[in-house]
């Protein structure tokens, strides 16, 4: 059809003084007619008018989740991404507590070759793949890593870098470049799988600590900090997706989970603000309460200075307290539970005998009360872990750690677990709400407002379509461009 290879141009016309004078309108062609064009070409046309018209409109962005916080069993949840054409698979660690995606390159030192997670591990070559473009220094990308710490121009051969160090000792450097990552988009109830967009991501050529070992390996880490560097940041500055994303993490043995860049909408919800221009996602926690008594813990404990604070971070396993506020919480809970609970130490940490005719529910509920009024009610599965059996009884352990002289308070799986948790970044607040992260959730594609999408956990596994089908998503594509034409005639 030669209408849809031309573009409609408006030549000069002006109205007459005589009113109701016809308006003249000249049609130019920025195509020549169907003679001579290849239809490849009239498809890269159309193409390119396609992803304007898309970009104008926000997109849930769902990722598969893998994984349990349970350290016997995994201790990490982690996620797929595929990156580069011909794109390549990478399981990738969701952390919360960075900004940076980055992946194992295949020069690597200290890589890890197989996984203990039964997941085949890969290597990214920036020389395999078609799209892909080293990062400069000179990139205002890498000028703006290099202001939030996330990147580095120290070499002398203009290449952008970087060099990450973790809490537990690991760490890992590189270089950065630019490709394709390829995601699942839902729009109008339907998902599509082959949407793509360019980002900057890391290239490890080296590792170290706990990074290199095969039990847990994976290929990177993906950071979902809110720095410009962060993917999330990357893909809301592109139109593509909101500057909010949302997890619900399973925390029985099964794992696994929903994480969308979209926000989660659950009647329940409660809003905290976050602790403005902080390079974590730092909270206003300022009191704690067990069995509904506020325990006697200075709310200084807890402020956010340049060596405390209290942090949400689900690239950490368990939880820990300040040391200020630990033995006051360990103490509390020990003297909140029956007699029958024998009280006992295993390696340093406080535990407790259950026996067979009890269970964890006999144990307090403990409360995390924030600003704003918003509290994070943990049950005892969200503080307690089982370690083993002994006789005809279970012991179970508080999760909660402390860091010998650190006054930090770190939120991880064990607490985030079993919740709805949104990272609302353009309203800089973080909710949460209690939820069996088997269910479907219902997902905006713009925070605070806006209609839903329909999420299931699971749902990449097989189905490539939601609730309407792809059809839908076809049918607002016609109806989009319709309108389009429509509104310039």
């Amino acid at each position: 059809m030669e209408a849809v290879a031309a573009v409609f141009l408006f030549a000069a016309a002006l109205l007459s003084a005589v009113a109701g004078s016809p308006v003249t309108l000249t049609l130019e062609r920025a195509l020549p007619s169907n003679q001579g064009v290849e239809l490849s070409q009239l498809r890269a046309w159309d193409s390119l008018r396609h992803r304007r018209l898309l970009q104008s409109t926000n997109y849930v962005v769902d990722f598969p989740v893998k994984g349990t916080f349970d350290p016997s069993q995994v201790g990490l949840y982690y996620t797929k991404v595929k990156m580069g054409t011909p794109p390549r698979e990478f399981y990738v660690q969701i952390d919360t507590g960075s900004d940076v995606l980055w992946v194992s390159c295949g020069s690597c030192n200290g890589c890890p070759q197989t996984s203990g997670l039964q997941i085949q591990l890969n290597y990214f070559d920036p020389r395999s793949s078609s799209t892909s473009s080293l990062i400069s220094c000179s990139d205002r990308r890498c000028r703006s890593g290099v202001q939030s710490s996330d990147a580095s121009c120290s070499g002398p051969n203009n290449q952008c870098t970087y060099t990450f160090q973790y809490g537990d000792g690991s760490g890992t450097s590189g270089y950065y470049v630019s490709d394709l990552m390829h995601f699942a988009s839902i729009f109008e109830g339907a998902l599509t799988s082959n949407s793509s967009a360019s980002i900057v991501f890391g290239c490890s050529i080296q590792q170290t600590g706990d990074l290199t070992k095969s039990d847990r390996a994976v290929d990177g880490i993906f950071g979902f900090g809110q720095q410009g560097m962060s993917v999330v940041s990357q893909l809301a500055s592109q139109g593509i997706a909101p500057r909010v994303f949302s997890h619900c993490l399973k925390g029985d043995n099964s794992g696994g989970g929903v994480l969308v860049l979209g926000e989660i909408v659950e009647p329940n919800i409660v809003y905290t603000p976050l602790v403005p221009s902080q390079p974590h996602y730092n909270l206003y926690l300022q009191s704690i309460s067990v069995n509904g008594q506020f325990l006697q813990i200075d709310p200084a404990v807890f402020a956010t200075s340049n060596n405390r604070g209290t942090i949400v971070d689900s690239g950490t396993t368990l939880s820990y307290l300040a040391e200020e506020a630990y033995t006051t919480f360990v103490n509390a809970i020990t003297a909140a539970i029956p007699q029958s609970v024998r009280s006992v130490l295993s390696r340093g940490n406080q535990c407790y005998l259950i026996t067979t005719s009890s269970n964890v529910d006999i144990f307090p509920e403990v409360s995390l009360n924030f600003a704003g009024g918003a509290s994070l009610v943990l049950r005892p599965q969200d503080y307690l872990m089982q370690q083993n059996y002994i006789g005809e009884g279970s012991v179970w352990c508080i999760g909660f750690q402390k860091i010998p002289g650190q006054s930090v308070t770190i939120l991880g799986d064990l607490v985030l677990k079993d919740k709805i948790f949104v990272y609302d970044l353009a309203g800089q607040r973080i909710g949460w709400a209690n939820y069996d992260c088997s269910l479907p959730v219902n997902v905006s594609a713009s925070a605070g407002r806006g209609r839903s999408e329909f999420v299931d956990a699971g749902e990449l596994g097989g189905s490539t379509s939601l609730r309407d089908g792809p059809h839908t998503l076809i049918r607002t594509l016609f109806f989009a461009l319709f309108m389009h034409i429509t509104l310039i005639l």
